[in-house]
């Protein structure tokens, strides 16, 4: 199958800020099954994150206040072009900055590495405007952020867009007009927070954290729909996938990929080989030619 110009064997994908950036875990997640990775979101500057504990787990999923922890761009990069010298897989660098004139930048850097897809982390809590608010949830930001990274960029461009926003269909619209090639849906949701109640306070160092894991997958899956329903440009889609099923319910709802995250937790990398089996198995049973056929097919009562 092919997404956005480039052929790939599945449409699994290793969500961003899972594995870090070594090339070695990058490229087991290929061998192990999937047809793309995405590198965690990259800045100009090494950045340190928040002190730990910065995961916790409940009986739904994860909690995770990490801080955006990544080496910089130029590390970073480095290793993207020694995942790319022994391996032929495609990358999809993510990024984030402080404004747009950041987001060009980075943009700039990856256009001159071999970073085969460009993601705009606009989601994240700790990526916000003047006024505290992420910018996934600012639409003269999207817009502002997108047409200015489309400008210089010259490989296919993401927006990875937040399930906080009141109308995440109309953000993505906003992205597509601005120029986004793809949107990348969804990230965390909340802030939530989980309570050690022996020691009487927050798990998490940081007190409150995004939630992820098999208890969003139904949100999910409802704002990919309304996604697919008002653009054209195809949805990298993410949100409690664990198995071959998830993965195929987040194609019929409009998803063009599929990205695990959280499940890489609970199963190991072997969760990309034994989803992308029972996907095939599935395809099979019920008379699928292909991933493409999935995509987009929910019936509505």
């Amino acid at each position: 199958m092919r997404f956005l110009g480039k052929e790939i064997p599945s449409p699994l994908t290793l969500a961003s800020g899972i594995l870090g950036i070594s090339f070695s875990s990058l490229q087991r997640v290929i061998r192990d099954g999937a047809g793309m990775v995405t590198t965690k979101s990259l800045s100009l500057e090494p950045r340190i994150g928040h002190e730990g504990p910065i995961i916790a787990e409940f009986n739904g999923g994860l909690i995770n206040s990490v801080g955006l922890t990544n080496p910089g761009i130029k590390d970073g990069l480095e290793e993207v072009k020694k995942f790319h010298n022994n391996l032929d897989g495609v990358a999809i660098v993510s990024v984030f900055g402080a404004n747009a004139q950041e987001f060009v930048r980075l943009a700039d850097a990856v256009n001159a590495s071999s970073g085969d897809f460009l993601e705009l982390n606009l989601s994240c809590p700790n990526v916000e405007d003047e006024f505290k608010r992420p910018f996934a949830l600012v639409p003269e930001k999207i817009t502002e952020i997108v047409s200015e990274v489309k400008k210089v960029t010259s490989i296919p461009v993401l927006a990875k867009l937040s399930p906080n926003a009141n109308d995440i269909a109309y953000m993505a619209q906003l992205a597509e007009e601005a120029g986004a090639d793809g949107i990348t849906m969804i990230n965390t949701l909340g802030h939530g927070m989980v309570i050690d109640a022996v020691a009487r306070r927050p798990v998490l160092r940081n007190n409150i954290g995004g939630i992820s894991g098999p208890c969003i997958k139904p949100l999910a899956l409802k704002l990919i729909y309304d996604v697919y329903k008002r653009v054209k440009i195809p949805i990298l889609g993410t949100g409690g996938v664990s198995n071959g099923l998830d993965a195929v319910e987040m194609m019929m709802a409009g998803a063009s990929a599929v990205a695990i995250g959280s499940a890489v937790y609970d199963r190991g990398l072997d969760v990309f080989k034994s989803t992308r089996l029972e996907m095939e198995v599935f395809m099979k049973d019920h008379g699928y030619s292909g991933y493409s056929d999935l995509i987009g097919i929910l019936e509505e009562n």
